[in-house]
């Protein structure tokens, strides 16, 4: 495997990823960018762009001398600087551009707009500083903006960054970036490569709300899809970022698989599957499951997986409340890694709005060997696949925070273990696995074992449920259901259903394992 592949999804620019943390301490000063002519300009108009683009044959962007783009690497493009006395303040939002790179070969348009105008920031390259070696000197007369990034107005960190393909992403309410999001996935998980649907242009906008929030505009193309895009993006510091989210889709071409709205993450392993690696940290993850709020209100949780295969699971539902990547797991203690916090990494959740129909949420896993790799993408998909010509309209609120809105009515999923099968003492079987799951909230709180609480399982086919059952755990008011899941070979992958349940009504969410049962080795 290797992190320069398509396939691994956001891996391709998980290297100047890391810059966005990059603290900076001068203050922003009044500067007035170098603007191309006014043009009239509304998400109308862009609209209308991409509709026109959507009917004309997709040209990827020639590339100029594409060898000594390839020369700017990791390390040299960590050394070209932002001039911050060039920061561009878009209302109270101080914004701040990339410069291209191996990563970021294709240039993208950035424009500012005030009063139904757009005009374009023209690239020069005293924006930036360098090494007098850097190999960034040999592009600066050809070189543009690679995305762009917006800061805190205390200019010492970004909250939210634009950078490669449609890739996009905050830091959440505890400053610390994770997972990403994207405009739009195309074919994800199939047997070919994948499409990267790239945001081409930018448009900034004032926001006319308190705040360093700022309105962001963009024209997507890809060789099956033009579309327009209006991000209303707000930031409050300590709680986390909040994005409204307006597509217009036109398709030139149809599309086997269409991701809306498309989450992207890191699950190498965690107290679930501590097995799969060999690393001095008990968990590795920017999130650990996917959460799922139904059309009918029935909560899910699905411990993520790092799969022996490529493996899509499928949510099939109408209309669904909400989804996302969830990092639920915010403690310190169980990753040690006080380099990089994965305890501290943003939740992203996606709440639909209007009519998005029938379809399914699917989560594609990846296998991965270590925690550079992207292997965990989310999102919608359609059951009305789009055809050649076709237009579709999404909107969503993508909320970035710590956890998924709170469940007051149902105890949630605190840990997912898996452990040798059998009873400790006797010979232990090698054809099954113990499980254990965890729950916490109002719901469970305060019962006993004379309060009739059951566990409700359900397997497919290929195994079979032996000696379930649920305890309170003692010095707490959590509960804990346990059962060993048997294989009869028959199955690679197995799905299990559950929930604990007084007198047949649910008390907790529904928890969804997926078991592959050549990961488990005989014992």
């Amino acid at each position: 495997m290797t992190n320069r592949s398509p396939a691994r999804l956001s891996l391709l620019f998980l290297p100047v990823f890391a810059l966005f943390a990059v603290p900076v301490a001068v203050a922003a000063q009044d500067f007035e960018p170098a603007l191309g002519p006014a043009e009239p300009f509304s998400f109308e108009t862009l609209a209308e762009e991409a509709k026109a683009l959507s009917q004309k044959p997709f040209e990827p962007y020639p590339v100029a001398h594409p060898e000594l783009f390839d020369a700017i690497d990791y390390d040299a493009h960590w050394k070209i600087m932002f001039r911050k006395d060039h920061t561009v303040d878009v209302g109270d939002a101080p914004v701040q551009f990339f410069h291209q790179g191996r990563y970021f070969k294709e240039p993208v348009t950035i424009s500012l707009v005030e009063d139904g105008e757009a005009r374009e920031v023209l690239y020069s390259a005293d924006y930036f500083t360098m090494p007098e070696d850097s190999p960034a000197k040999a592009v600066e007369d050809f070189a543009g903006w690679a995305g762009f990034r917006v800061m805190r107005p205390d200019m010492k960190t970004d909250w939210i960054s634009f950078l490669g393909a449609s890739y996009f992403r905050t830091d959440g309410p505890d400053r610390q970036y994770g997972l990403s999001a994207r405009a739009l996935a195309v074919d994800t998980g199939l047997a070919r490569p994948e499409e990267f649907p790239r945001f081409t242009s930018f448009y900034l906008e004032k926001d006319d709300k308190p705040g360093d929030g700022i309105v962001i505009y963009a024209l997507l193309d890809s060789k099956s899809v033009a579309g327009a895009y209006r991000i209303e993006a707000e930031n409050e510091d300590g709680e986390g970022q909040v994005l409204h989210i307006t597509s217009r889709l036109f398709f030139r071409e149809a599309v086997e698989r269409l991701g809306v709205a498309p989450l992207t993450s890191m699950y190498w392993y965690s107290e679930t599957h501590r097995n799969m690696a060999f690393d001095w940290r008990p968990e590795v993850h920017d999130s650990d499951g996917l959460e799922v709020v139904t059309g009918s209100g029935e909560q899910i949780w699905r411990p993520l997986n790092n799969p022996p295969r490529v493996v899509t699971s499928s949510f099939f539902d109408e209309n669904p409340e909400g989804f996302g990547l969830i990092q639920r797991d915010r403690n310190f203690d169980h990753y040690q890694d006080d380099g990089v916090f994965y305890n501290r990494r943003a939740s992203a959740w996606v709440e639909p709005e209007g009519d998005w129909g029938k379809g399914a949420v699917q989560l594609v896993e990846l296998p991965s060997d270590d925690e550079i790799y992207d292997n965990i993408v989310a999102y919608w998909l359609p059951e009305d696949l789009p055809e050649a010509g076709d237009e579709r309209d999404f909107s969503y609120t993508l909320t970035w925070a710590a956890t998924a809105p709170p469940n007051e009515r149902l105890a949630e999923t605190t840990a997912s273990r898996i452990g040798r099968g059998g009873v400790p003492g006797q010979p232990r079987p090698g054809d099954q696995v113990k499980v254990v799951v965890d729950f916490s909230g109002p719901a469970v709180e305060g019962l006993t074992v004379d309060d009739g609480v059951e566990p409700e399982i359900s397997v497919g086919s290929g195994a079979e449920i032996i000696n379930a059952y649920a305890m309170p755990i003692v010095g707490t008011d959590d509960w804990r259901m346990t059962y060993d899941l048997k294989f009869d070979g028959t199955a690679d992958t197995i799905d299990v259903r559950a929930y604990l349940a007084e007198d047949g009504e649910p008390l907790t969410e529904t928890w969804l394992g997926q078991f592959h049962p050549g990961q488990f080795a005989p014992h």
